[in-house]
């Protein structure tokens, strides 16, 4: 029997560690797999040779349940291009002895769009050196931004959270009887999944967030504070909810000035400050109480306000991953297709990774209103299944508890 490798990469989420419960028992109750190893810190781990027994770690079929309830990545995260083979051949035959080293057959990496990229990367690799080595892409993003698949683990949980954030925030705004703009910045680089779930409380009743701006379409300063005054007129507190991301129409962040033009290794630059520079304009202009909230991570890794769904399916994708590798599948990304939304249902498939990797999927800009500045009720149909239900997480002296992964470096079982 063939041992299995797997590992997270990118951004954290409330729901990965779910996937990678769900993979590990798949693989253990599947009785075709030997060893469960885990790479420390994505690829960069594999290369540096932190391969851990993860089998040995879960005793008990609650330790699953705490991990899956776990936020953020157990395995611990990298963002590290791998460069094609042909101009990083040492790091390929460091990942080649590893994987003979320990005898994998199967490697699992639980990522975004740039883990895609390895994905590909290495099943073409293989296929090329004629290894038999069954690389498979678990989808993992809060932005929802995959191709190929209704959406992503993880997006639920956060979407979740944004819509409870902003539901308390309008609660917040109504205390005082005073004339006051609230600008809620919301993370999306280019896509306005995120923002857009700041709409959900207006389906309990709320009637904000008043005006919603997505990175799908040009955003206009000028219209922007039309915009606030307009809403000012019918209601003395304004509630807005903005993507990180959006542009002007020359293609520039609208808050460039705000933000450091540091890049990841990726070459993505690190963005925030919309919310502040939108803060100033509103002062500047309308003159107002003005106030900016940053989520920041807190959107990404709210262990305490997942979404049922969203860890019920991260859970069986990663199970669904195994099971496909089983079957003989490479390169491909496992990926959700919606069959109804009343009642709600997906089934589990997998796509070629190579349609996938570096691509981005937005939102219709059809779900976007043609003023640019509310969602229409297309996003709500979409976005409610998925934030459905509740979690009950494990409780030490009123705080949750985390599973903790050992990080001691396995040596090979002969």
């Amino acid at each position: 029997m063939r041992n299995m490798l797997i590992a997270q990469s990118g951004g954290p989420t409330a729901a990965i560690n779910a996937s990678l419960s769900g993979a590990i028992q798949e693989a253990i109750r599947s009785g075709e797999i030997g060893q469960v190893y885990g790479a420390l810190n994505g690829i960069q781990g594999v290369v540096a040779g932190t391969i851990v027994d993860l089998k040995a770690q879960f005793k008990t079929q609650e330790d699953f349940s705490v991990l899956e309830c776990t936020p953020a990545m157990a395995l611990g995260s990298c963002r590290f291009r791998l460069p094609d083979p042909d101009k990083g051949k040492e790091i390929y035959d460091a990942i080649e002895a590893v994987f003979d080293k320990y005898d994998i057959g199967y490697f699992f990496y639980i990522g975004g769009n740039d883990s895609m990229d390895t994905v590909d990367k290495l099943s073409k690799y293989f296929a090329v050196k004629g290894k038999d080595v069954k690389v498979i892409g678990i989808p993992k993003t809060i932005d929802n931004d995959l191709p190929g698949s209704d959406h992503s683990p993880g997006f639920g949980s956060s979407a979740k959270f944004i819509a409870t954030a902003m539901q308390e925030i309008i609660r917040d705004c109504y205390v005082y009887d005073t004339d006051s703009v609230t600008i809620v910045e919301i993370m999306g680089r280019h896509a306005g999944w995120l923002t857009a779930s700041a709409a959900l409380p207006r389906t309990v009743g709320a009637r904000a967030p008043h005006l919603i701006y997505l990175p799908e379409v040009p955003f206009d300063p000028e219209q922007f504070i039309r915009d606030v005054k307009e809403v000012q007129s019918l209601t003395r507190n304004c509630i807005v909810a903005v993507s990180e991301g959006v542009r002007l129409a020359d293609g520039t962040f609208a808050a460039e000035n705000f933000q450091s033009g540091v890049v990841d290794a990726f070459g993505h630059r690190y963005l925030s400050g919309v919310g502040k520079y939108l803060e100033s304009l509103v002062r500047d202009k309308v003159g107002c109480k003005v106030r900016s909230i940053e989520l920041n991570v807190l959107q990404r890794c709210s262990s305490h306000l997942m979404s049922a769904t969203d860890v019920r399916e991260a859970r069986r994708i990663g199970s669904y991953a195994v099971r496909f590798a089983l079957q003989g599948h490479t390169g491909v990304m496992m990926v959700f297709e919606r069959v109804s939304n009343k009642p709600y249902m997906v089934r589990i498939d997998a796509k070629p990774v190579s349609e996938i990797a570096n691509r981005e999927q937005l939102v219709p800009r059809d779900w976007i209103n043609p003023k640019g500045n509310d969602v229409t009720e297309e996003m709500f149909d979409y976005l409610l299944p998925l934030i459905e239900g509740e979690v009950p997480y494990p409780t030490v002296n009123g705080m949750p508890v985390h599973f903790v992964i050992e990080k001691t470096v396995a040596e090979p079982v002969k």
